[in-house]
């Protein structure tokens, strides 16, 4: 007998990286636990048996494996694919089956704004990813005031990283110069098309001509790297560059030294990770375990993975118990830190414990420079 926890997870197409990534992450958690002799139940001590299906990076998939898993696989737990229009479906399934989704992967706030009372959110909403860039460049450099946006056209999740960064410019009086948006299909190409390539450097051209103080980059990761290549490969250069993909170490595998300065948004770095905390292993050990399974480079998405076991486990440690009622209500009374941040959700499920990381690259590795607590360096001002 064993706890089964089921995930929806992308193998293959858009997400696949970020998949195979969120399934390290939550298998070294499982491995750890069984090490340590399993999860207590009761008065039962039990192992921890992930069951995962591909959802090829689609929203009908994640919704239809979910169920799969809940129905036909009776997983005891459930726990949330990576990407917020995946993580939706597989929400509405475990909504009509009265059952929680543990949302390590879904960042759009869209999720909490639905009414289910089944989730328990994990990581850091996607409004909250660049909140931190506007107080970090006007730190760095007092003058700058000028903000451009360049996001997909389509997609809860584009908009939403740069409306919260709007939002956070607006109280600090930065204006927004110029927003550009494009069609981000086809979605699953790993070489996008080329009228749209011909579109990113029309769009770049653009943008010499007006240089802003703050360029936020927003799309599908493929195009983030894409633009961000042709950004840097471009001269002169710009202002202080933020491109959501740049938080993840494949950014830096893209663009080799062009990765230089650009800034990025983060889940979790382990050069910011707490150190007092009252749960679970510490950012060390956590590292050592995805090692230790084969993955040299630790990035947010494992360690969010990780995190989302550790907080089911001290919900069922408070509960002792499968109960779903209980465990919600368990997740609702906690507030605790683990390597990965402080804990704690509101009415909702949505988290509102940890802020989102601001990162840079600098010398060929990322560092964080935003918010103060956390930084370990100060934003290179505008090299413009």
């Amino acid at each position: 007998m064993a706890v089964k926890i089921g995930i929806p997870v992308s193998l293959t197409g858009q997400f696949r990286l970020q998949g195979a990534q969120t399934l390290a992450g939550l298998q070294a958690w499982a491995d750890d636990v069984n090490r340590a002799g399993g999860l207590p139940i009761g008065r039962q001590t039990l192992p921890v048996q992930i069951q995962w299906r591909d959802d090829a990076s689609r929203a009908a998939n994640a919704g239809q494996i979910a169920a799969r898993l809940l129905d036909d696989d009776a997983v005891d737990v459930l726990i949330g694919p990576y990407s917020a229009p995946l993580t939706r479906a597989a929400a509405a399934v475990a909504q009509s089956r009265r059952r929680l989704l543990w949302n390590q992967g879904g960042a759009s706030p869209a999720v909490y704004r639905r009414g289910n009372p089944h989730i328990v959110g994990i990581l850091t909403p996607a409004d909250e990813y660049l909140a931190g860039l506007p107080p970090a460049v006007r730190e760095a450099c007092p003058t700058a005031s000028r903000i451009a946006i360049v996001r997909a056209a389509t997609g809860a999740f584009p908009c939403d990283v740069t409306t919260g960064a709007e939002r956070a410019a607006a109280a600090l009086g930065f204006q927004v110069t110029r927003l550009w948006q494009f069609n981000p299909e086809p979605p699953e190409t790993a070489a996008l098309p080329a009228p749209l390539i011909a579109e990113f450097a029309a769009l770049i051209r653009e943008i010499r001509q007006s240089p802003p103080d703050v360029l936020i980059i927003a799309g599908r990761f493929q195009h983030d790297l894409q633009l961000a290549e042709m950004l840097a490969q471009a001269a002169p250069p710009l202002g202080a560059v933020a491109v959501v993909a740049a938080g993840v170490d494949a950014f830096r595998q893209r663009l080799g030294d062009l990765a230089e300065n650009f800034l990025g948004p983060s889940q979790w770095e382990a050069d910011a990770a707490p150190h007092a905390i009252d749960y679970g292993p510490n950012a060390t050990q956590v590292t050592a375990s995805l090692r230790r399974a084969g993955h040299p480079t630790v990035d947010y998405p494992m360690a969010q993975a990780y995190a989302a076991g550790l907080i089911l486990q001290r919900c069922l440690q408070e509960c002792q118990s499968l109960n779903e009622a209980a465990l919600r209500q368990a997740a609702a009374s906690l507030d605790f830190t683990t390597f990965y941040g402080r804990f704690r959700i509101d009415a909702t499920g949505r988290p509102t414990g940890k802020p989102a990381l601001l990162t840079q690259w600098r010398h060929a590795r990322k560092t964080t420079v935003w918010p103060p607590p956390h930084r370990r360096h100060p934003l290179a001002a505008p090299w413009r």
